[in-house]
Protein backbone atom coordinates (compact mmCIF):
# COMPACT_ATOMS: atom_id res chain seq x y z
CA UNK A 1 0.00 0.00 0.00
CA UNK A 2 1.27 3.51 -0.74
CA UNK A 3 1.96 5.88 2.11
CA UNK A 4 0.27 9.29 2.09
CA UNK A 5 2.34 11.81 4.03
CA UNK A 6 1.23 15.33 4.92
CA UNK A 7 4.15 17.72 5.26
CA UNK A 8 3.98 20.98 7.22
CA UNK A 9 6.64 23.71 6.91
CA UNK A 10 6.64 26.84 9.10
CA UNK A 11 10.29 27.55 9.89
CA UNK A 12 10.34 31.18 8.76
CA UNK A 13 7.76 33.34 6.97
CA UNK A 14 6.21 30.87 4.50
CA UNK A 15 3.36 28.62 5.60
CA UNK A 16 3.36 25.50 3.45
CA UNK A 17 1.63 22.14 3.32
CA UNK A 18 2.12 19.29 0.87
CA UNK A 19 0.78 15.79 0.34
CA UNK A 20 2.98 13.04 -1.09
CA UNK A 21 2.10 9.52 -2.14
CA UNK A 22 5.33 7.79 -1.18
CA UNK A 23 7.86 10.20 -2.73
CA UNK A 24 5.51 11.51 -5.46
CA UNK A 25 4.12 14.99 -4.92
CA UNK A 26 0.35 15.33 -5.18
CA UNK A 27 0.17 18.92 -3.89
CA UNK A 28 2.43 21.65 -2.56
CA UNK A 29 0.76 24.82 -1.29
CA UNK A 30 2.67 27.87 -0.05
CA UNK A 31 1.29 31.04 1.56
CA UNK A 32 3.80 33.90 1.43
CA UNK A 33 3.88 36.81 3.87
CA UNK A 34 4.27 40.23 2.23
CA UNK A 35 4.19 42.27 5.44
CA UNK A 36 7.94 41.86 6.06
CA UNK A 37 8.88 43.82 2.94
CA UNK A 38 8.06 47.06 4.73
CA UNK A 39 10.58 46.25 7.47
CA UNK A 40 13.51 45.12 5.29
CA UNK A 41 13.52 41.65 6.82
CA UNK A 42 11.41 39.03 8.56
CA UNK A 43 9.80 40.19 11.81
CA UNK A 44 9.44 37.03 13.98
CA UNK A 45 6.32 38.14 15.86
CA UNK A 46 4.49 39.07 12.67
CA UNK A 47 5.59 35.82 11.04
CA UNK A 48 4.19 33.63 13.81
CA UNK A 49 0.85 35.51 13.80
CA UNK A 50 0.56 35.05 10.03
CA UNK A 51 1.27 31.32 10.38
CA UNK A 52 -1.65 31.06 12.81
CA UNK A 53 -3.93 32.65 10.21
CA UNK A 54 -2.61 30.62 7.27
CA UNK A 55 -1.99 27.12 8.53
CA UNK A 56 -5.54 25.71 8.47
CA UNK A 57 -6.48 27.12 5.03
CA UNK A 58 -3.14 25.99 3.57
CA UNK A 59 -3.46 22.43 4.87
CA UNK A 60 -7.08 22.25 3.75
CA UNK A 61 -6.08 23.37 0.25
CA UNK A 62 -3.19 20.90 0.10
CA UNK A 63 -5.51 18.00 0.93
CA UNK A 64 -8.11 19.15 -1.60
CA UNK A 65 -5.52 19.69 -4.35
CA UNK A 66 -4.15 16.21 -3.72
CA UNK A 67 -7.67 14.74 -3.62
CA UNK A 68 -6.71 12.94 -0.43
CA UNK A 69 -8.94 12.75 2.64
CA UNK A 70 -7.33 13.39 6.01
CA UNK A 71 -8.47 9.92 7.08
CA UNK A 72 -6.34 8.44 4.27
CA UNK A 73 -3.14 9.98 5.62
CA UNK A 74 -0.44 7.62 6.82
CA UNK A 75 1.61 10.17 8.78
CA UNK A 76 2.17 13.87 9.49
CA UNK A 77 5.67 15.27 9.02
CA UNK A 78 6.60 18.70 10.35
CA UNK A 79 9.61 20.98 10.54
CA UNK A 80 10.97 20.82 14.07
CA UNK A 81 13.94 23.14 13.38
CA UNK A 82 16.07 25.06 12.92
CA UNK A 83 14.15 28.27 12.32
CA UNK A 84 12.21 31.02 14.07
CA UNK A 85 10.91 29.57 17.32
CA UNK A 86 7.52 31.29 17.22
CA UNK A 87 6.90 30.18 13.64
CA UNK A 88 8.00 26.62 14.40
CA UNK A 89 5.69 26.45 17.41
CA UNK A 90 2.67 27.05 15.17
CA UNK A 91 3.54 24.21 12.78
CA UNK A 92 4.66 21.86 15.55
CA UNK A 93 1.54 22.38 17.64
CA UNK A 94 -0.78 21.86 14.70
CA UNK A 95 1.07 18.76 13.52
CA UNK A 96 0.99 17.18 16.97
CA UNK A 97 -2.73 17.84 17.40
CA UNK A 98 -3.56 16.67 13.87
CA UNK A 99 -1.61 13.43 14.21
CA UNK A 100 -3.08 12.78 17.65
CA UNK A 101 -6.61 13.37 16.41
CA UNK A 102 -6.13 11.01 13.47
CA UNK A 103 -4.13 8.49 15.51
CA UNK A 104 -1.35 8.37 12.92
CA UNK A 105 2.44 8.65 13.30
CA UNK A 106 4.09 12.01 13.88
CA UNK A 107 7.45 12.60 12.17
CA UNK A 108 9.86 15.40 13.02
CA UNK A 109 12.04 16.72 10.20
CA UNK A 110 15.26 18.71 10.20
CA UNK A 111 14.80 21.69 7.88
CA UNK A 112 18.32 21.50 6.43
CA UNK A 113 18.10 17.77 5.69
CA UNK A 114 14.76 18.40 4.00
CA UNK A 115 16.31 20.91 1.59
CA UNK A 116 18.75 18.21 0.49
CA UNK A 117 16.10 15.51 0.21
CA UNK A 118 13.96 17.78 -1.98
CA UNK A 119 16.01 16.27 -4.82
CA UNK A 120 14.07 13.03 -4.30
CA UNK A 121 10.59 14.52 -4.76
CA UNK A 122 9.00 13.04 -7.88
CA UNK A 123 6.19 14.64 -9.87
CA UNK A 124 3.55 12.76 -11.87
CA UNK A 125 4.46 12.56 -15.55
CA UNK A 126 7.95 14.01 -15.08
CA UNK A 127 11.17 12.02 -15.39
CA UNK A 128 13.96 12.94 -13.02
CA UNK A 129 17.57 11.90 -12.47
CA UNK A 130 17.91 11.20 -8.75
CA UNK A 131 21.22 11.67 -6.91
CA UNK A 132 23.18 8.51 -6.15
CA UNK A 133 24.73 7.93 -2.74
CA UNK A 134 27.17 9.16 -1.68
CA UNK A 135 26.85 12.68 -3.06
CA UNK A 136 27.91 16.15 -2.00
CA UNK A 137 25.32 18.86 -1.46
CA UNK A 138 26.06 22.55 -1.14
CA UNK A 139 23.22 23.85 1.02
CA UNK A 140 23.00 27.63 0.73
CA UNK A 141 20.35 29.93 2.16
CA UNK A 142 19.90 33.12 4.14
CA UNK A 143 20.69 31.34 7.38
CA UNK A 144 23.00 28.48 6.44
CA UNK A 145 25.90 27.62 4.15
CA UNK A 146 27.16 24.04 4.37
CA UNK A 147 28.81 21.33 2.32
CA UNK A 148 27.20 18.04 3.26
CA UNK A 149 28.32 14.52 2.44
CA UNK A 150 25.09 12.58 1.92
CA UNK A 151 25.58 8.85 2.45
CA UNK A 152 21.90 7.94 2.78
CA UNK A 153 18.45 9.40 3.30
CA UNK A 154 19.10 9.69 7.02
CA UNK A 155 22.90 9.57 7.00
CA UNK A 156 24.47 12.99 6.41
CA UNK A 157 27.72 14.61 7.54
CA UNK A 158 28.61 18.31 7.40
CA UNK A 159 32.18 18.61 6.08
CA UNK A 160 32.25 22.39 5.62
CA UNK A 161 30.27 25.36 6.94
CA UNK A 162 30.32 29.12 7.25
CA UNK A 163 32.04 30.50 10.33
CA UNK A 164 30.08 33.76 10.21
CA UNK A 165 27.54 35.01 7.64
CA UNK A 166 25.66 32.68 5.30
CA UNK A 167 25.84 33.20 1.54
CA UNK A 168 22.20 34.30 1.37
CA UNK A 169 22.82 36.79 4.15
CA UNK A 170 25.80 38.17 2.20
CA UNK A 171 23.54 38.68 -0.83
CA UNK A 172 20.80 40.39 1.18
CA UNK A 173 23.14 42.62 3.20
CA UNK A 174 25.03 43.64 0.07
CA UNK A 175 21.71 44.49 -1.56
CA UNK A 176 20.78 46.63 1.46
CA UNK A 177 24.08 48.51 1.15
CA UNK A 178 23.20 49.14 -2.51
CA UNK A 179 19.79 50.48 -1.48
CA UNK A 180 17.83 47.63 -3.08
CA UNK A 181 14.51 46.44 -1.68
CA UNK A 182 14.12 43.33 0.50
CA UNK A 183 14.63 40.53 -0.34
CA UNK A 184 17.70 41.79 -2.15
CA UNK A 185 19.30 38.53 -3.28
CA UNK A 186 16.99 38.01 -6.27
CA UNK A 187 17.45 41.66 -7.30
CA UNK A 188 21.23 41.30 -7.31
CA UNK A 189 20.78 38.25 -9.54
CA UNK A 190 18.48 40.21 -11.85
CA UNK A 191 20.83 43.18 -12.28
CA UNK A 192 23.93 40.94 -12.46
CA UNK A 193 22.69 39.53 -15.77
CA UNK A 194 23.22 42.96 -17.31
CA UNK A 195 26.62 43.67 -15.72
CA UNK A 196 30.31 42.78 -15.93
CA UNK A 197 31.37 40.36 -13.17
CA UNK A 198 34.97 41.55 -13.48
CA UNK A 199 34.18 45.26 -13.19
CA UNK A 200 35.10 45.49 -9.49
CA UNK A 201 37.22 43.32 -7.19
CA UNK A 202 36.32 42.74 -3.56
CA UNK A 203 38.43 41.18 -0.82
CA UNK A 204 37.60 37.57 0.01
CA UNK A 205 38.56 35.86 3.26
CA UNK A 206 40.75 32.78 2.83
CA UNK A 207 39.50 30.23 5.36
CA UNK A 208 41.35 26.89 5.60
CA UNK A 209 39.85 23.53 4.69
CA UNK A 210 36.20 23.47 3.56
CA UNK A 211 34.78 26.25 5.72
CA UNK A 212 33.46 29.59 4.45
CA UNK A 213 33.51 33.21 5.58
CA UNK A 214 31.50 36.04 4.04
CA UNK A 215 31.84 38.79 6.65
CA UNK A 216 35.09 40.05 5.11
CA UNK A 217 33.48 40.31 1.70
CA UNK A 218 30.58 42.29 3.11
CA UNK A 219 32.99 44.69 4.85
CA UNK A 220 35.04 45.06 1.66
CA UNK A 221 31.92 46.04 -0.29
CA UNK A 222 30.88 48.54 2.40
CA UNK A 223 34.28 50.30 2.48
CA UNK A 224 34.62 50.25 -1.30
CA UNK A 225 31.28 51.98 -1.77
CA UNK A 226 31.97 54.44 1.05
CA UNK A 227 35.15 55.60 -0.67
CA UNK A 228 33.54 55.78 -4.13
CA UNK A 229 30.55 57.78 -2.87
CA UNK A 230 32.85 60.44 -1.42
CA UNK A 231 33.94 61.45 -4.91
CA UNK A 232 30.80 60.44 -6.83
CA UNK A 233 27.47 60.52 -4.96
CA UNK A 234 25.82 58.84 -7.97
CA UNK A 235 28.32 55.97 -8.12
CA UNK A 236 25.91 53.23 -7.00
CA UNK A 237 23.08 54.47 -9.19
CA UNK A 238 25.34 54.63 -12.26
CA UNK A 239 26.97 51.23 -11.70
CA UNK A 240 24.22 48.96 -10.34
CA UNK A 241 24.56 46.18 -12.99
CA UNK A 242 28.36 45.97 -12.68
CA UNK A 243 28.24 46.16 -8.88
CA UNK A 244 25.66 43.38 -8.69
CA UNK A 245 27.54 41.21 -11.18
CA UNK A 246 30.81 41.69 -9.28
CA UNK A 247 29.23 40.96 -5.89
CA UNK A 248 27.49 37.86 -7.23
CA UNK A 249 30.70 36.61 -8.84
CA UNK A 250 32.62 37.06 -5.56
CA UNK A 251 30.05 35.05 -3.57
CA UNK A 252 29.64 32.31 -6.19
CA UNK A 253 33.41 31.97 -6.67
CA UNK A 254 33.86 31.54 -2.92
CA UNK A 255 31.23 28.80 -2.87
CA UNK A 256 32.64 27.01 -5.90
CA UNK A 257 36.26 27.03 -4.67
CA UNK A 258 35.23 25.11 -1.56
CA UNK A 259 32.86 22.78 -3.43
CA UNK A 260 35.58 21.88 -5.93
CA UNK A 261 37.97 21.24 -3.05
CA UNK A 262 35.39 19.01 -1.33
CA UNK A 263 34.96 16.97 -4.50
CA UNK A 264 38.74 16.62 -4.85
CA UNK A 265 39.24 15.58 -1.23
CA UNK A 266 36.40 13.04 -1.17
CA UNK A 267 36.62 11.83 -4.75
CA UNK A 268 32.86 12.33 -5.07
CA UNK A 269 31.66 13.75 -8.39
CA UNK A 270 27.93 13.40 -7.72
CA UNK A 271 27.13 16.95 -6.63
CA UNK A 272 23.92 18.84 -5.78
CA UNK A 273 22.91 22.28 -4.59
CA UNK A 274 19.95 23.11 -2.35
CA UNK A 275 18.39 26.00 -0.43
CA UNK A 276 17.24 29.47 -1.38
CA UNK A 277 20.51 30.57 -2.98
CA UNK A 278 20.40 27.53 -5.28
CA UNK A 279 17.93 29.63 -7.30
CA UNK A 280 20.73 32.08 -8.14
CA UNK A 281 21.52 31.98 -11.84
CA UNK A 282 25.24 32.56 -11.29
CA UNK A 283 25.54 29.57 -8.98
CA UNK A 284 23.39 27.37 -11.22
CA UNK A 285 25.57 28.25 -14.21
CA UNK A 286 28.83 27.71 -12.32
CA UNK A 287 27.90 24.25 -11.08
CA UNK A 288 26.45 23.27 -14.46
CA UNK A 289 29.82 24.09 -16.06
CA UNK A 290 31.45 21.49 -13.81
CA UNK A 291 29.73 18.73 -15.75
CA UNK A 292 32.12 19.28 -18.67
CA UNK A 293 34.98 20.84 -16.71
CA UNK A 294 35.35 18.09 -14.11
CA UNK A 295 32.95 15.32 -15.12
CA UNK A 296 30.52 15.98 -12.28
CA UNK A 297 26.98 14.62 -12.30
CA UNK A 298 25.09 17.74 -11.23
CA UNK A 299 21.68 17.99 -9.57
CA UNK A 300 19.97 21.41 -9.58
CA UNK A 301 16.53 21.74 -7.94
CA UNK A 302 13.50 23.17 -9.68
CA UNK A 303 12.80 26.71 -8.54
CA UNK A 304 9.74 25.61 -6.55
CA UNK A 305 11.99 23.44 -4.38
CA UNK A 306 14.68 26.06 -3.71
CA UNK A 307 12.62 28.12 -1.28
CA UNK A 308 11.02 26.77 1.90
CA UNK A 309 8.27 24.33 0.96
CA UNK A 310 6.41 21.42 2.52
CA UNK A 311 7.10 18.92 -0.25
CA UNK A 312 10.67 18.63 0.99
CA UNK A 313 9.37 18.11 4.55
CA UNK A 314 6.98 15.40 3.38
CA UNK A 315 9.62 13.51 1.39
CA UNK A 316 12.05 13.64 4.31
CA UNK A 317 9.20 12.38 6.49
CA UNK A 318 8.46 9.58 4.03
CA UNK A 319 11.97 8.15 4.29
CA UNK A 320 11.78 8.29 8.09
CA UNK A 321 8.34 6.66 7.88
CA UNK A 322 9.88 3.70 6.05
CA UNK A 323 12.29 3.24 8.97
CA UNK A 324 9.59 3.67 11.61
CA UNK A 325 11.39 6.72 12.98
CA UNK A 326 8.51 8.52 14.69
CA UNK A 327 8.26 11.39 17.17
CA UNK A 328 5.99 11.58 20.19
CA UNK A 329 3.83 14.30 21.69
CA UNK A 330 6.73 15.62 23.76
CA UNK A 331 8.52 16.93 20.66
CA UNK A 332 9.36 20.63 20.89
CA UNK A 333 10.86 22.89 18.22
CA UNK A 334 14.43 24.17 18.27
CA UNK A 335 15.65 27.43 16.76
CA UNK A 336 19.31 26.59 16.23
CA UNK A 337 21.23 23.53 15.14
CA UNK A 338 22.73 21.80 12.16
CA UNK A 339 22.18 18.54 10.36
Amino acid sequence: MPAFVLGIESSCDDTSAAVLMDNTMLSNVIANQQVHKDFGGVVPELASRAHQQNIIPVIDKALKNANVSKTALSAVAFTRGPGLLGSLLVGTSFAKAFALGLNIPLIEVNHLKAHILAHFVLQPGKEKLLPKFPFLCLTVSGGHTQIVMVKGFNDMQVIGHTIDDAAGEAFDKSAKILGLEYPGGPLIDKFAKEGNPNAFAFAKTNIPDLNFSFSGLKTSILYFLRDKLKTDPEFIKNNIPDLCASIQAAIVNTLMIKLKLASKQTGIKEVAIAGGVSANSGLRSAISNMQTEAGWTVHIPEFQFTTDNAAMIAVAGYYKFLEGDFADQSATPYSRGGI
